[in-house]
């Protein structure tokens, strides 16, 4: 179990956590719906002023030098957040504006309590595997996944691909993901990948629509890289990094993907764990 240095241990079992102390400064990230989240802001700053923390609001600072980032928006602007913060040792907490909302941590409707929690410091900070993506001198980090899909709407692309320097063969298809467990439950999942459990320290190749009965999704630990090459002679492929286009793929050319140096951080309650956000969002 790795943790970040000077960091304790968290109290949720088997994941790279650690504690938080008592915020004083927090940046805020909302999604792009200014009459929805209006009123959201007005809340947060009620609180924010009640438990002395100075807020900064996207675009009035560059939000790195706080002890948080609360987030009011859904999966996507989570994302985006993570992102963001990724790298600066900020944590990301999340209160649902959105449908899904399985990075956040609570409802809207607690938006009071939840953001008085994390002000007070009542929240642990979980580290979440990232991949790295390269594609010639392009070179990205997902937190969610990487995706190369065919270029041309309803046309098929042959890739070919090889885990820590060995083949596995070419596989007809519309496309492939690299999934971290934080994307796992996305795009992963609804083309029949395996859900990885935050904390775990690997990431997932899944084939979508794969023309093969042999193309099996693939869990991929750090010792080993992906690399992927476009083998269609007529039909580019275009990589996707968190649903962003980063690079189209000519034929011969290749994608190579691993895990990432730097973890996301995510802030959550003890009680909010993995499991509990999986049965409440799949399994009900």
């Amino acid at each position: 179990m790795t943790t970040l240095p000077g960091s304790r241990i968290g109290s949720t079992p088997g994941l790279p956590t650690r504690s938080a102390d008592r915020v004083e400064r927090a940046a805020v990230v909302t999604h792009g719906r200014p009459e929805v989240i209006r009123d959201a802001v007005a809340r947060l700053e009620s609180v924010a002023r009640d438990a002395g923390v100075e807020l900064v609001v996207d675009g009035t600072d560059d939000g790195t030098n706080v002890d948080v980032a609360i987030v009011l928006g859904g999966d996507g602007t989570m994302l985006r957040a993570l992102q963001r913060f990724l790298g600066t040792g900020v944590p990301v907490f999340g209160v649902n504006f959105g449908r899904v909302g399985f990075l956040t941590s609570v409802h809207h409707s607690e938006l009071e309590s939840g953001a008085a929690r994390v002000f007070a410091g009542e929240h642990t900070v979980v580290e979440l595997a990232t991949v790295e993506v390269r594609v010639g001198e392009e070179q990205a980090v997902a937190v969610n996944d990487v995706v190369a899909t065919s270029a041309t709407l309803g046309r098929m692309v042959e890739l070919e691909w090889h885990v820590g320097g060995e083949s596995l063969g070419l596989v007809p298809c519309d496309g492939v993901i690299c999934a971290t467990p934080t994307g796992s439950t996305a795009y992963n999942l609804s083309n029949g990948g395996p859900v990885l459990v935050w904390g775990l320290d690997a990431f997932t190749v899944t084939f979508v629509s794969p023309h093969s009965l042999h193309a099996r999704p693939l869990v991929v630990p750090r010792s080993r890289a992906v690399e992927i090459w476009n083998r269609t002679p007529d039909v580019a492929a275009t990589v996707l990094v968190d649903g962003h286009p980063l690079a189209d793929l000519a034929s011969g050319e290749s994608v190579g993907v691993r895990l990432g140096d730097r973890p996301a951080l995510l802030a959550v309650f003890p009680e909010e764990t993995f499991f509990k956000r999986y049965r409440e969002t799949f399994a009900s």
